[in-house]
């Protein structure tokens, strides 16, 4: 039977899938839903001013200045609270009754271990108060300048200086009143006299300075008044200071208590540092400079405020202690004992209590419509309607503010004038000074208005607290629209006139302003403005559209937030990861040793990372999230900016940090393996050859960079010591090194993982840093590969043709012309003396050739080096291939000859070794199990893992018999010899031009000279012994060299003289060290090149010569 079922049903049905729960191993780390609120917070202390390129670079200057004082400003009030919550220590410590007391030493001990912190504290307090004074000093000096007075100071400024004075104030009455600070400073000096603590003369001026600043009232007023009164014009900063205090008190632009208070403790103690020995604030009264009346009005109404906590002061006292008090006195009415009606509560109940009643109900009605029937929370209102609501919360604020002073001006009030028995029949005559100011001097009818005033600021709070949305709301558009307003078109009249008038200051500060606040319609300013040219508006007038918007968190703010938290989510997880490698592959004798020398290299503290990473659906402002594939998107472009700066920082480097880069492979390549065990990541290959540009290139930077410091660095600057091995840097440069750009600094899990790992692994690979080796080479080969290893040998190889074909040939056709024609071997009877006498005489031109030793030998080092760096590349391949096929071997049937017995047979043993590694056998198990696609792609891999270059062919043979191509000018092998055979005396071929270079640096050099090996190395030699065997001259170099035949001779005669200047003796040795070196080096390039003049040439290349004849023979015949 067809069951129907209707469009309605079947969208039900598939709404009713969304409630099926779907289970996944996903780790619930959602919390219960809540709402978001947003609460601005505008106390930045200027953290954004560099924010603001547009801005005057003086008011940023300023902004600067004013951030410091207020960081100034809380640390003071920390030392102020430091001050008002000190409790003496000191009287709780045992004292010392008497110099025989058996423990004394004990308690003096203790005494200082204890009191030592709050001593610091309170010499951490001196040296506070000192640099606060010098740094409201000079603020006030660089404001009294000439030049600086012709200009305002921000009414923002002026306030930050009036609370310094307020600081000064309240630090140095509080000083004032803790005895118990002195009391303990006095118990810690005496215990650390005793124990001979303080036994430097610092210490002990220091301590002194400190016992001299406690015990001295208004010690921090005294200094700040001395200070104040060398620097020329100050009364005229602070009288701006006081009349700005005035004018905010008198316009109550205060909205705390605390700041009310602040107000008139500036007015006073300003007035007290004004009048002095220099300045006289009745004089300035005079001039109308300040307004003393004013403030004695105010003080009058306000006698006692508050200091800090529950400590206050009479403000009057500040007028009292003034230098020109005493001839003034009639002027003030404050000083006058009298009762002022601000602190009778009980007369203010009927003002507080209408305000009370006015005020609430004006709220009540704004509350009915705004939050109980929420007719207002989404609507857009007018300006008029969100300028009721901001004033209605202003005076809200106010009338709390308000409130609360009354109630701390009466208890401060209370606390200076306690009641006795004589006032108050219900206090005794025994009661305490505490008692008679708080529990018997209010009357009944206080305690109830008290406690009426304090309900009503409770209950008022709570009220306005219902409507803090709507409030902030209100708050937010207002002063948008007034700000707005104010920058678009109240300035637009100042910035008129200023460009009529040309006043190009003002006119660069009013259009700051403008650039900094405007928020224009459609983003940009209106074009063709006519106050920008100085102009009126036109009859109808230029019309600005001024925007109103609401300035809450958008949604494009709240994705910005999100952003960034999953910015540095993935930050700190591919920095765990990083850092994780990193400590995995550091080498763990090199970690024993540091933990054995005090140096701990920490693991990364473990962390639930991995909960966040399976987060695929996290419901978020209404939305789905897949945090997972938000952190790897992240995550990937870190890792692509880690390989990016690997290389880069070798690109700055030279061939020596080569090394170190492939370790920061590994480790990137470690830390790639353990992120894709939570996520899913592109291949590491693709990655290192994006970040190494070799994609679609043959090449990438890595081996473009070899190339080039090879080129540019490694040929000409390195000499190569066949002894260890390795190239170093030559003593004498002859040319300079290149410039790298320098390497961007970035995070420290962008390399190692951390700054102790940085720091671990610089230690370990700067022992690479000074040569190139075995370690360097094999590293080329690993990152190069053959295709990158096959563009390096062609264009050294270029290199070399054109030094061979170019500098080289040059020099070789010069210098066979100043060789003499001729040079014979001398018979040994001359001695050897006679024959280094006969050989510096034949070869001085070539001993005096001046750029021998310079040009001509820095050309044959650069083609020795390339020589070399070929052979060591080759070897260091054929080890890689060698471990490659030993570590493939199982996996190939390729199996070791095993040991047998006595009596065993090899062939079974080998059968049975073939049977137990069968199934690793690759290729046959592929054939077996395989789809064709599989079958081809292990044959081809078993023929590539087979055929390498160390099975049967030499990379070097081919380099040797391409520079032998290069060698093909009749300079290098001479004319054909006139005998037929060869030349013997002629000196025509290479092998005697070199004899001669041989015999130039075979010469000892002074004390102070550096040899050829230290300027050249081994590549000298390379260079030319492989241009003569490449010629086929190498049995003719040693049988008629110049340094050989030398050496013969002085062996066999054994003399040791000097001749020309040479120590014979020294030569001879240097000669024979050579000989060695030249040996090895033909005896290297013979085994590649298979020469045809070794001793195992067959009798087919045996050339035969007819005996030479006489000459008077031959004239003969």
């Amino acid at each position: 039977m067809t069951t129907h079922v209707t469009l309605e049903d079947a969208l039900s049905n598939v709404d009713l899938l969304e409630e099926l729960p779907l289970p996944d191993q996903q780790p619930c780390i959602e919390p219960p839903p809540s709402s978001i609120m947003y609460q601005a917070n505008f106390d930045t202390n200027f953290e954004d001013r560099n924010a603001f390129v547009t801005g005057i670079a003086r008011y940023i200057e300023q902004a600067t200045v004013h951030s410091s004082m207020n960081e100034m400003l809380e640390e003071g009030h920390e030392y102020a609270v430091m001050l008002y919550t000190w409790r003496s220590c000191s009287r709780a410590i045992p004292q010392v009754k008497c110099n025989e007391q058996p423990n004394r030493v004990e308690i003096y001990e203790k005494t200082v271990e204890v009191l030592e912190p709050e001593v610091t504290k309170l010499m951490k307090f001196m040296y506070f108060q000192r640099k606060a004074i010098e740094r409201f000093c000079s603020e006030v000096k660089r404001l009294c300048h000439a030049e600086r007075r012709k200009d305002f100071v921000s009414e923002a400024y002026l306030l930050t200086l009036g609370k310094f004075i307020n600081m000064f104030a309240v630090l140095d009455e509080l000083k004032n009143m803790k005895c118990s600070v002195k009391n303990d400073h006095s118990a810690y000096k005496r215990a650390a006299q005793f124990l001979r603590k303080m036994a430097d003369p610092q210490s002990i001026q220091e301590s002194q300075n400190l016992s001299m600043f406690l015990a001295n009232h208004n010690r921090i007023t005294q200094c700040l008044h001395q200070q104040l009164e060398v620097i020329p014009g100050y009364e005229e900063l602070l009288a701006d200071i006081v009349n700005i205090c005035v004018d905010y008190y008198e316009n109550k632009m205060y909205l705390t208590p605390s700041e009310k208070h602040m107000l008139l403790k500036v007015m006073g103690f300003g007035l007290y540092l004004m009048d002095g020995n220099v300045s006289n604030i009745y004089k300035l009264d005079a001039k109308k400079r300040i307004n003393l009346s004013k403030i004695d009005k105010f003080f009058k109404q306000l006698q006692v405020v508050p200091l800090f906590g529950d400590m206050q002061i009479e403000l009057a006292r500040y007028i009292k202690t003034s230098a020109h008090y005493e001839e003034n006195k009639s002027k003030w009415t404050c000083t006058q004992s009298s009762i002022s009606p601000q602190y009778n509560i009980c007369e203010q109940m009927v003002q507080i209590r209408d305000d009370h009643i006015r005020f609430i109900s004006e709220l009540a009605r704004y509350s009915n419509s705004e939050v109980v029937t929420g007719s207002g929370l989404d609507s857009q209102k007018s300006d008029e309607e969100y300028r009721e609501l901001f004033d209605l919360a202003l005076r809200g604020l106010q009338l709390l503010s308000k409130w609360s002073a009354h109630v701390m001006e009466v208890y401060s009030w209370k606390l200076v004038h306690p009641t006795d028995k004589f006032c108050n029949k219900d206090c005794p005559g025994t009661a305490e000074e505490y008692e008679r100011a708080t529990r018997y001097n209010y009357t009944s009818e206080e305690k109830f208005a008290f406690v009426e005033v304090i309900a009503m600021i409770k209950g008022l709070q709570v009220l306005m607290g219902r409507m803090e949305s709507v409030f902030n709301q209100a708050i937010r558009n207002t002063i948008y629209a007034a700000l707005q307003d104010f920058a678009q078109v109240t300035l637009r009249e100042p910035l008129r006139q200023a460009v009529r008038k040309k006043k190009n200051v003002l006119i660069s500060v009013l259009q700051a302003i403008r650039k900094t606040i405007c928020d224009w319609e459609g983003g940009r300013e209106p074009p063709n403005d006519p106050c920008l040219r100085g102009e009126k508006d036109p009859k109808g007038g230029f019309d600005i559209k001024v925007p109103r918007r609401a300035v809450g968190p958008s949604s494009t703010q709240v994705n910005l937030c999100f952003d960034q938290f999953v910015y540095k989510l993935a930050d700190q997880i591919f920095a765990y990861y990083k850092a994780m490698a990193g400590s995995v592959l550091l080498d763990k004798r090199f970690r024993a040793e540091c933990k054995n020398y005090g140096v701990i290299i920490p693991y990364p503290p473990s962390n639930r990372y991995e909960t966040l990473l399976k987060q695929r659906h996290v419901q978020l402002l209404g939305r789905s999230i897949d945090l997972n594939r938000l952190i790897t998107q992240r995550i990937s472009a870190a890792m692509y900016k880690s390989l990016d700066q690997a290389i880069s920082r070798f690109e700055s480097e030279d061939l020596t940090s080569i090394v170190e880069l492939e370790w920061l492979l590994e480790i990137n390549r470690l830390t790639h393996r353990l992120l894709c065990k939570h996520m899913t990541l592109d291949s590491f290959d693709a990655m290192f050859r994006e970040a190494n540009h070799n994609v679609s290139a043959p090449y990438g930077r890595i081996t473009l960079h070899v190339f080039w410091e090879l080129n540019f660095d490694f040929l000409p600057n390195y000499c190569y010591n066949g002894s260890t091995n390795r190239f170093v840097r030559t003593a004498i440069p002859f040319t300079q090194e290149p410039q790298r750009d320098k390497p961007a600094n970035v995070q420290p899990y962008y390399l190692y993982g951390s700054k102790p790992l940085n720091i671990a692994y610089s230690h370990i690979y700067s022992s690479y840093r000074n040569f190139v080796g075995p370690p360097h080479f094999k590293t080329i080969c690993r990152l190069l590969g053959y295709q990158g290893i096959a563009v390096v040998m062609e264009e050294l190889l270029k290199i070399v043709k054109s030094l061979l074909q170019g500098t080289i040939l040059q020099y070789v056709k010069t210098l066979i012309e100043v060789m003499p024609k001729i040079c014979r071997l001398p018979r040994h009877e001359y001695g050897s003396p006679g024959i280094l006498e006969f050989f510096h005489h034949q070869l001085k031109d070539i001993i005096e050739y001046a750029e021998l030793k310079t040009d001509v030998f820095q050309s044959l080092r650069e083609v020795g080096n390339a020589i070399l760096f070929c052979l060591l590349i080759e070897q260091a391949l054929s080890q890689e291939e060698v471990c490659d096929l030993l570590h493939a071997a199982p996996f190939q049937n390729i199996l070791p000859r095993v040991y047998i017995k006595e009596g065993e047979r090899l062939e079974v043993r080998m059968k049975r070794l073939e049977a137990k590694y069968a199934p690793l056998h690759l290729v046959p198990l592929i054939e077996r199990l395989g789809t064709p696609q599989q079958i081809a792609i292990a044959r081809e891999g078993d023929l590539l893992t087979k055929e390498r270059l160390c099975c049967g062919l030499s990379m070097f043979e081919v380099i040797l018999t391409r520079i032998r191509s290069y060698l093909q000018d009749p300079i290098w092998r001479g004319p054909p010899p006139t005998n037929g055979v060869m030349h013997v005396d002629e000196c025509v071929e290479f092998h005697r031009l070199w004899s001669a270079m041989q015999f130039v640096y075979c010469i000892p050099v002074g004390t102070n000279e550096f040899t050829a090996e230290q300027c050249f190395g081994d590549g000298l030699n390379w260079a030319g012994c492989s241009v003569i065997v490449l010629l086929g001259q190498q049995r003719r170099f040693d049988l008629f060299d110049f340094c050989y035949h030398l050496l013969k001779v002085q062996r066999q005669d054994g003399k040791d003289e000097i001749i020309k200047n040479v120590p014979l003796k020294k030569m001879a040795d240097r000669i024979r060290k050579y000989q060695i070196l030249n040996n090895e080096i033909f005896a290297i390039l013979n085994k590649y090149m298979k020469s045809v003049e070794t001793d195992s040439s067959t009798v087919e290349h045996v050339r035969c010569f007819q005996p030479p004849i006489h000459q008077s023979l031959a004239t003969t015949c």
